[in-house]
């Protein structure tokens, strides 16, 4: 079975810095792709990281300059290191992943828990 385990999160000043890490196991033939997506209160759940493989990264305008995505494919983990962090940043953030399965070449699509970034003073 396939799944991923988020990490990091927390409380974090205005201005602040955090890093979340988001691993994937199991049986794993391939990992097409690996990003963040963030649910605000109230709100819909939307992409603002992404990392495919073989392809550039992108972000979405309200977080680009101060985001990175980064992989280690070694791992199969990916990060999302956050600078410079504001009220507006307040989420569940949620890892996303699309793997090809080992043996049984099933195309998956997977979400991570989910883990709460809080931005306040």
């Amino acid at each position: 079975q396939v799944q991923l385990m988020e990490s990091g999160g927390g409380l974090v000043q205005p201005g602040g810095s955090l890093r979340l890490s988001c691993a994937a196991s199991g049986s794993i033939f391939s990992i097409n792709f690996m990003g963040w997506y963030r649910q605000a209160p109230g709100k819909g759940r939307l992409l603002i990281a992404s990392n495919p493989s073989g392809g550039p990264t992108d972000y979405a305008d309200s977080v680009k300059g101060r985001f990175s995505i980064s992989r280690d494919s070694a791992k199969n983990t990916v990060y999302l290191q956050m600078n410079n962090l504001k009220p507006e940043d307040t989420a569940v953030y949620y890892c996303n992943a699309r793997i090809v399965e080992q043996q049984t070449y099933k195309y998956l699509e997977l979400w991570g828990q989910g883990t709460l970034v809080t931005v306040s003073s």
